[in-house]
């Protein structure tokens, strides 16, 4: 069926504690251990077939539905592009426990070693935090890959959390990781995430975790050459102020939630519904308050309330959102994709 329309919870079993807000928000299972879900994918699982995928309203798997009719999806100047591939994973995080210090390969890495034709560069949206929260983006000092590779062996995590360059964060505030980087999220910090579609992460300690990362954290390459992808040098104090925003959320007029830096993997808007305009083309909205509608030039209207993820094809041309405020997420523009790395 491609038609805007709202799509089901898809919630599943993770190595780490949470979920029990995105429950709450997407009416879905909760937790206690599914702490993400994924929003209008086309990705699976690292390694897994089907996980992953989203279903449509009519049980349809989108990524069917996206191969079979990728124009009406996706647009005609999209599809010559980039193929019949929505260029955009979307995901929630509600982690219970802090997240392990880990990392995501670019895409130049993943085309030489896993045949794939995107890294994970990835960007955090605050939706809400505890009092004083922190993320670690970056090592504090510079580190070589031997004394790195001395840290994983040893399973310091204790060290390795510590070697993290730490950043203050409260609901609204944002987060840009270009891949390669080594991060982590605190604990109790609500996220909507965008990145690249794939599921590629290499751990670099999972002590309590619900995880073997000997066997399961380095892509299957070993990591040795898994540790080829991390980023050993500090993020630059005037690169790190355009990575690490605040206040782009809950504002009084639509604005994008990132700099520019962000163009050329994602594109993300926060939206008041005070006759909020969007372009035609492939997104995904999520509504964070309130109750709404959405007029669609080809496709009538749409009510929408608080935790609708809202799937809407190309097809469904210009639109406008009255009533409810959230943020829609749409894939690159073509003119800046080619500056992805």
């Amino acid at each position: 069926m491609i038609k805007p329309q709202k799509l089901p919870s898809n919630q599943f079993d993770h190595f780490y504690k949470g979920g029990y807000r995105i429950g709450s928000l997407r009416k879905g299972p909760g937790g206690p251990m599914r702490p993400e879900e994924w929003i209008g994918s086309m990705t699976t699982r690292f390694g897994e077939k089907s996980m992953g995928l989203s279903v449509l309203s009519d049980g349809t798997v989108l990524r069917d539905s996206v191969i079979e009719s990728p124009e009406k999806w996706l647009g005609p100047e999209h599809l010559n592009f980039f193929g019949a591939s929505t260029e955009l994973l979307m995901k929630l995080l509600d982690p219970d426990q802090r997240l392990p210090v880990h990392y995501h390969p670019n895409k130049a890495f993943a085309k030489k070693h896993l045949s794939l034709n995107h890294g994970k560069t990835e960007a955090w949206i605050i939706l809400e935090a505890p009092e004083g929260a922190e993320v670690g983006l970056g090592f504090e000092k510079k580190m070589t890959k031997p004394e790195v590779k001395s840290m994983v062996d040893a399973l310091d995590s204790k060290g390795l959390l510590a070697s993290l360059t730490k950043h203050k964060v409260k609901a609204g505030d944002t987060v840009f990781v270009p891949a390669g980087t080594p991060h982590a999220i605190g604990a109790g910090i609500f996220v909507l995430e965008l990145q690249e579609p794939t599921d590629l992460s290499a751990l670099l300690e999972w002590t309590d975790f619900a995880v073997d990362g000997v066997k399961d954290g380095h892509l299957g390459l070993g990591f040795d050459v898994v540790l080829d992808s991390l980023s050993y040098e500090p993020i630059p104090s005037d690169e790190a102020k355009k990575l690490v925003i605040h206040d782009r959320l809950f504002t009084s007029s639509d604005a994008s939630v990132f700099t520019d830096v962000a163009d050329p993997y994602f594109r993300a808007d926060y939206l008041t519904g005070k006759q909020s305009k969007v372009a035609a083309g492939f997104s995904i909205f999520l509504a964070l308050t309130g109750n709404g509608s959405i007029n669609f030039e080809n496709d009538g209207a749409l009510d929408v309330e608080k935790g609708d993820a809202i799937l809407i094809p190309y097809s469904a041309g210009n639109w406008e959102l009255i009533g409810a405020t959230g943020v829609v997420c749409r894939p690159p523009l073509a003119k800046d994709a080619a500056r992805a790395i």
